[in-house]
């Protein structure tokens, strides 16, 4: 089996003393590890009809799933719309209750879907299911490709991309850039399928979406080789000290978004799931504060919410609080 392999060293072991630590702090009662009452998110409603001329925005549906809309192309990124990131669907963290009325069915037509790794929290099977009628394509990183495949995408829709492998669609360049993480949905086959970022640059408007990722030198090369960017999704949550090569910290989270050239900068991977010891709102909390101290451009948008990516009129709300 080919294993995939990171830029530079990423150690995922834990010794005794870590899991041991893990293990008193899954017994522990942490504080606001969830939601205390369902999220207020906006009703989303995609536009009938997009063009070219219309102003690029992008709508976040909490964790790393969004919709973005540029230039006349609608792409969908990690749908991942299931009730529990699990293999079984009576195991594993809930999603939090919210109100946000975005019925699969409902969905618009699309342009693409988009995935950047195989982890259940990215790539959720009764999603890609719903999913595989409404998408012309479906672009994902090296071995994922079989999974849709299996899953009854249909072959002729699927390309699958190596690191630095530029494509052009419908106007679009887009390429699929290093990140720092690892894949795997079982036991035996961690590292047996490729993890990935992505750069989506129009005319007009550059986006770059971070997928999973430690912190590492690959985003200032992302950044000279393609930016700068007008807005960068970049991770946010689930993260540990333990964990922090596969896992950003809030803090480095600006910094990467500073080493892309990035101009807007929208926090992700957080407001679904509990899936690290940290309070729910802590990633949205840590990465604004820092934001503030580099004078970074954040938006905090509800979930459901759009934001039009060339305004300076972004949504900034404590919406959680």
């Amino acid at each position: 089996m080919k294993k995939y392999e990171n830029q530079l060293p990423t150690t995922m072991t834990m010794g005794l003393k870590t899991m041991i630590s893990m293990l008193r702090d899954s017994l522990t009662r942490t504080a606001n590890r969830r939601p205390k009452a369902v999220i207020d998110a906006e009703t989303f409603l995609p536009a009938k009809t997009i063009s070219i001329s219309d102003a690029p925005r992008v709508t976040w549906f909490g964790h790393s799933a969004f919709f973005l809309e540029i230039e006349g192309k609608r792409l969908l990124f990690d749908p991942m719309f299931g009730p529990r990131p699990s293999p079984v669907s009576w195991a594993g963290t809930k999603r939090y209750k919210s109100n946000l009325s975005m019925l699969l069915e409902d969905f618009p037509t699309l342009d693409a879907i988009i995935i950047s790794h195989d982890h259940y929290d990215h790539l959720d099977y009764h999603s890609i299911r719903k999913f595989k009628d409404k998408a012309s394509r479906f672009m994902v990183p090296l071995g994922v490709r079989q999974r849709l495949i299996q899953w009854g995408v249909p072959s002729e829709k699927v390309t699958e991309h190596a690191w630095w492998e530029e494509l052009e669609f419908k106007g679009l360049t887009l390429a699929c850039t290093p990140a720092r993480h690892f894949s795997g949905r079982g036991l035996f086959d961690r590292d047996s399928t490729m993890w990935c970022s992505w750069v989506i640059a129009g005319r007009e408007t550059k986006v770059y979406f971070s997928g999973d990722s430690g912190y590492g030198p690959h985003f200032k090369e992302i950044g000279e080789k393609y930016g700068p960017f007008d807005l960068t999704m970049l991770e946010c949550g689930q993260y540990d000290e333990r964990w922090s090569s596969i896992h950003m910290m809030p803090e480095e989270t600006v910094q990467a978004h500073l080493d892309l050239g990035g101009q807007l900068l929208i926090p992700v991977h957080w407001g679904a799931f509990t899936l690290a010891f940290h309070a729910w709102t802590d990633p949205v909390e840590r990465v604004t504060e820092e934001a503030l101290k580099q004078q970074v451009s954040i938006s905090t948008p509800k979930i459901g919410e759009s934001v039009v990516i060339t305004s300076k009129d972004f949504p900034t709300s404590l919406w959680w609080r």
